[in-house]
């Protein structure tokens, strides 16, 4: 009976401190302010493979380079296409780290879950703070696919146990008109900003905030 009383505790008290993290990250949403104009950002960029892949380094592409220097290039593992693209682009300081697959293409879902802790078992280095600082900057970028969940999950842990962790901002794709993505309806509540880019998906989810086309 101790036994178990103990392990109830942990279980509440594992609780308590998820939703006390996850409030914690709603009310900071709602009160971010702009950074100045002078203000420099550290970026991390997640590229999703194919479409995601171009998708992303066009939004790379529009980011103002004096005030976002591009830390890291992160890609699925075997996604060789992602890695030559991103390197062209790559400068002597920028990273290009590649984490495991959370879900091949077709892979059957009986499959899932082993392989999505597998990658969360191999990304989550990225959130072990060096000197104080996470890895990946200020800023994680994402828009999709699957693997950005992992990330996204990752970040949470290093929230739930205190460390410092970047914004996490998902652009839903460009490709996404009528409907949002299965990664975005999953992180949508979890990130700190979900941008659509087309008007009727802003009411598809409470989180999401609509930008004009981004791409």
């Amino acid at each position: 009976m101790a036994a178990l009383a103990v392990v109830l505790g942990l279980v509440l008290l594992t609780i308590t401190r998820a939703g006390y993290v996850y409030w914690i990250h709603r009310k900071s949403v709602r009160r971010v302010a702009r950074p100045s104009s002078t203000s420099t950002c550290a970026v991390s960029v997640f590229l999703g493979s194919g479409g995601h892949t171009t998708e992303a380094l066009q939004l790379v592409a529009g980011l103002d380079g004096s005030r976002y220097n591009i830390r890291a290039f992160i890609f699925s593992a075997g996604d060789s296409l992602s890695v030559q693209r991103a390197s062209s682009l790559s400068g002597s300081a920028t990273q290009l780290i590649e984490i495991p697959r959370a879900r091949r293409v077709h892979q059957p879902l009986s499959t899932v879950p082993r392989t999505f802790f597998l990658s969360l078992f191999g990304t989550i280095r990225l959130v072990v703070p060096r000197a104080g600082q996470t890895p990946l900057g200020d800023i994680l970028l994402m828009n999709g696919p699957g693997t950005c969940v992992v990330l996204c999950a990752c970040v949470w842990i290093a929230r739930f146990v205190g460390w410092p962790t970047p914004r996490m901002v998902y652009v839903e794709s460009f490709a996404r008109v009528t409907s949002l993505s299965l990664s975005g309806k999953i992180l949508s509540p979890f990130v700190d900003r979900f941008i659509v880019q087309w008007p009727q998906l802003a009411s598809r989810s409470r989180f999401a905030e609509h930008r004009g086309w981004l791409i």
